[in-house]
């Protein structure tokens, strides 16, 4: 084969094969910076409501259009409200993270002793049913205690550990305009706004409202089926 046949075959390949497997790459990447994503939790801070093996689908058009690959807005048609799970850019290193927004612009948040306060005002707790257990292990059940939170206009799940140590005493703090204050489900395993300070409006992906696949990492990564598809709307 001459020079001539092989540019010529390597063009062909180009323009038939490989640039328009390219361009379908790039699309699709771009729909997934942009419109939705997955996002796998590792961790067990938001337990009960999610758990470590969970991969949780990310609307991003919740709240805003950002350009493809960045953070940058192009439109904003709403705002996280308190009691949403979302996505976002940690302020402490820059990780993506999965944790409930607490405390919107202007609220002042305070924990006493675990009790949650927001403005001035105690959060109530009620006792939790077994079916918003249903996916707990049995050590998790034994160590930690559970209930459920009732924020304004909002109820879900919380968890805590006695055993260990925690910071359940914070505040109060005021959050500024722009920004929002993150906590964990589970209050006591949680590194969250109580550690690193509020989480900027620009550096929120989306919002987390689904269990997309379940893996117990504990148990050999077998699929938690039941977990599959669910919602984490409460």
């Amino acid at each position: 084969m001459n020079d001539g046949d092989f540019r010529s075959r390597a063009r062909h390949l180009w323009v038939k094969e490989v640039r328009p497997l390219l361009i379908l790459a790039l699309v699709l990447f771009a729909i997934r910076s942009s419109l939705a994503d997955w996002n796998d939790v590792p961790t067990g801070s938001m337990k009960p409501t999610i758990l470590e093996g969970d991969r949780v689908y990310v609307n991003k058009l919740a709240y805003d259009l950002k350009v493809p690959f960045t953070t940058w807005h192009i439109a904003e048609w709403g705002n996280p409200q308190r009691g949403d799970i979302v996505v976002f850019y940690s302020p402490y290193n820059g990780q993506r993270l999965v944790k409930r927004v607490i405390g919107l612009p202007g609220d002042t948040v305070e924990l006493r002793n675990e009790i949650l306060v927001i403005n001035g005002q105690q959060v109530e707790y009620r006792p939790i049913s077994d079916e918003l257990l249903r996916d707990v292990n049995s050590e998790d059940r034994t160590t930690h205690r559970f209930a459920t939170e009732q924020l304004p206009g909002q109820t879900h799940s919380v968890a805590s550990w006695p055993g260990v140590q925690a910071l359940r005493d914070f505040g109060p703090l005021k959050v500024a305009d722009g920004h929002y204050f993150m906590m964990g489900d589970n209050r006591d395993d949680s590194f969250d706004s109580r550690y690193w300070g509020t989480v900027d409006r620009k550096k929120i992906v989306g919002r987390a409202t689904a269990v997309v696949l379940s893996f117990n990492k504990k148990n050999y990564w077998i699929p938690r089926w039941q977990r599959s598809l669910s919602s984490l709307q409460q």
